[in-house]
């Protein structure tokens, strides 16, 4: 694995139980293997998506404050009309 950087971590009762489990059950050889995966599972989703559970939350309910969705098909089309004509184009209607 290379260079290791060690840390001492504190778990809940319950977090701790899991990680035991898991090593008890076979998942994973040791406790350290268990936290290194849900660290990378955690910075992979983290990295790819970006964000946190309060932040789609709060994404959600600005949504759903925002009122009843328009047809895509209309605002689009306004929006092809009003960037050709930004970009000095005729509009491609195809």
């Amino acid at each position: 694995m290379g260079h290791v950087d060690k840390r001492s971590i504190s778990l809940s009762p319950e977090l701790a139980a899991a990680v035991d489990g898991a090593v008890e059950a076979g998942e994973f050889n040791s406790a350290s293997e268990v936290v290194r995966d849900a660290l990378r599972q955690w910075k992979e989703r983290r990295d790819l998506l970006g964000y946190t559970v309060e932040e789609l939350r709060l994404l959600w309910e600005e949504g759903v404050a925002s009122g009843h969705a328009k047809p895509g098909g209309a605002v689009m089309e306004r929006l092809r009309v009003k960037y050709a004509a930004l970009a000095g184009k005729i509009p491609d209607r195809g």
